[in-house]
């Protein structure tokens, strides 16, 4: 990758999204930012997601450095918390150019209950 006077052997933002693009995990995480942290609370809204398919999840973004599991439950790494801006700026583009979907009112109050929870 040669956009600057030096070569980068892998672009950042492939990497990023090799991580974050994966199948659940953006919705794990945001669900640990909004205080779940046991196997079966991040099922609770998603009837789609088998058990297999969130073990899978859990144990990759583990692996990642995103999460930790202690005893039951599952905490944001560091690493994991990090992505509390990237997330915030994902809800912000959204709701600011989906507004068929979303009545201004909405568009004020989701931006404000995410800001509260994503950048404290």
């Amino acid at each position: 990758m040669t956009y600057f006077d030096f070569e980068l052997t892998h672009c950042p933002v492939e990497l990023s999204l090799d991580i974050i693009n994966r199948k659940w995990v953006l919705q794990i995480i945001c669900d640990m930012f909004f205080g779940k942290t046991r196997f079966s609370e991040f099922q609770e809204e998603r009837p789609e997601l088998s058990n297999k398919a969130l073990s899978r999840s859990l144990r990759f973004m583990e692996e990642q450095g995103l999460i930790e599991k202690v005893v039951d439950e599952y905490f944001l790494t560091e690493k994991g918390k990090s992505l509390n801006k990237l997330i915030y700026d994902l809800v912000e583009f959204t709701l600011d150019n989906n507004s068929e979907y979303y009545e201004d009112e909405t568009v004020i109050k989701a931006k404000e209950g995410f800001k509260k929870q994503l950048l404290g």
